[in-house]
């Protein structure tokens, strides 16, 4: 079976560039899901405002300010 290197050198290089171009958008793909899950290395982070907040409003207010 032919490697995938060897098609894409048979391609006409403005086909190449394509390539490279679509390669490189999976690529940012992969990095910006991978970074958006939300980790929870805040915990505790929002203690002072628990007299302000309900739990729920909190939530609420941490999207809002994630934004």
């Amino acid at each position: 079976m032919e490697s995938l290197d060897k098609k894409i050198a048979k391609l006409p290089p403005h086909l190449q560039q394509e390539i490279h171009d679509f390669v490189e958008f999976l690529l940012q793909k992969v990095a910006k899901r991978s970074s958006s899950y939300l980790t929870m290395e805040w915990a505790g982070g929002l203690r002072e405002y628990r007299d302000q907040y309900t739990s729920l409003e909190l939530q609420k207010k941490v999207l809002e300010w994630r934004d």
